[in-house]
């Protein structure tokens, strides 16, 4: 039985900033496979919990595997039934790919980097 994932992407590698990233690949996972569906684009939807839940839903996804990830995000995300694996890294062909092979345990790490841009979208950081 295959699902569908989605990673925030930054051309062609993870975007380490879930929130702010422009936009989500979404892999097929089919056994230890994954296939590359599309690039969903989310342009006015940065930081908008419900609208960038409410896409992946509407798209069929099921899990997000990304780096970093607002605590706020998640919950907005685990709220209406998405999974979320944080902690990963890299290329995100590689990444769907390491995930079908069950090589991806999330970390449980929430954003708690430096964003270095004076960035702040008044969540708190853990």
């Amino acid at each position: 039985m295959s699902k569908k994932i989605a990673i925030p992407t930054n051309g062609e590698v993870l975007d380490a900033h879930f929130g702010r990233a422009a936009g989500f690949s979404v892999f097929e996972i089919e056994g230890d496979q994954a296939r590359f569906m599309e690039l969903l684009s989310s342009t006015g939807l940065q930081h908008q919990h419900a609208g960038l839940a409410n896409m992946f839903k509407s798209k069929g996804v099921e899990v997000l595997v990304c780096g970093g990830i607002g605590g706020g995000m998640i919950n907005g995300l685990n709220a209406v039934g998405l999974e979320v694996v944080s902690g990963a890294s890299g290329n995100v062909v590689d990444v769907a790919n390491l995930y079908a092979q069950g090589k991806i345990v999330s970390t449980g790490s929430i954003c708690a980097h430096d964003h270095g841009d004076g960035h702040d979208h008044g969540h708190h950081h853990h």
